[in-house]
């Protein structure tokens, strides 16, 4: 695909008591991120912005709470959404509206970045036009749960890099919880929700996680993604019915919810 995707399959197959987290790399140039420009910038119109994933022609992968304004809880119209894919120092390989959203059932805005809310923090976005720029390749998604310990890589925009995308190429599993939380080792500030989380299968990248909230960990803070499995073909299956959007919840804690812990929307 490119040198850089190579690296990062080279670190993938290093022993695995060689693990060690990578640094956050700033992608500023059109060769470090040749092969990434499926991954873009999602402009909330002045309520800030996230990072998205195309996962397809159409539709855009991205954590459910980038759906809402964080000063007042209410869902942002989707006519305020703007997809901004391979967005970098002031150009986008392509820039495209929303046309409809799914939420996956059960999230809960007013339950901010509580770990029982994370699992259901995951929205599919379809556009108002097809994304086919031969420069572009939407991304896979994974099915698989990656055990502990193993390497992920994850690229995102944030505060401070909010023109540059960033790739950490080696961060890693710390837990994966059986309500539906994953919890990574991996680097994100404001800005990188919804961000992708890649483990590497049959040889090429694909997606497992997308990241909601960081957490105080024990000795550095940690992230915190819903897993996937079959919930992103339930979101595009939901959006090829034309179902009603799923409506988000009363706050509830799910089973093995730990309510001490102190965790930053990022």
């Amino acid at each position: 695909m490119k040198s850089l995707l190579t690296a990062i399959l080279i670190l993938f197959t290093l022993p695995l008591h060689a693990q060690t987290d990578s640094r956050l790399q700033a992608m500023r140039t059109g060769d470090a991120s040749r092969g990434w420009e499926a991954v873009g910038r999602l402009n909330m119109n002045g309520s800030g912005f996230c990072t998205a994933t195309l996962i397809s022609q159409t539709r855009v992968l991205t954590a459910a709470h980038c759906l809402f304004d964080t000063r007042t809880g209410q869902r942002i119209d989707l006519s305020r959404l703007e997809f901004l894919a391979g967005w970098r120092t002031g150009r986008a390989e392509a820039i495209r509206n929303v046309r409809r959203a799914e939420i996956w059932p059960g999230f809960d805005i007013a339950a901010g970045a509580a770990m029982s809310n994370v699992p259901s923090d995951l929205a599919l976005l379809e556009l108002d036009r097809p994304i086919r720029t031969t420069g572009i390749t939407p991304l896979e998604v994974s099915t698989l749960l990656p055990e502990r310990g193993e390497r992920v890589a994850v690229v995102s925009y944030g505060r401070g890099r909010e023109e540059t995308p960033s790739i950490q190429e080696a961060c890693y599993v710390l837990d994966q919880r059986g309500d539906g939380l994953s919890v990574f080792s991996c680097s994100i500030v404001p800005g990188s929700s919804g961000a992708p989380v890649f483990i590497v299968e049959d040889d090429a990248l694909r997606i497992i996680s997308v990241i909601s909230a960081r957490a105080d960990g024990a000795e550095a803070p940690v992230s915190l993604g819903a897993q996937l499995g079959p919930r992103v073909a339930a979101l595009h299956a939901a959006l090829d019915e034309g179902m009603p959007r799923a409506e988000t919840r009363a706050s509830g804690g799910l089973p093995g919810a730990r309510s001490s812990a102190r965790f930053v929307r990022p």
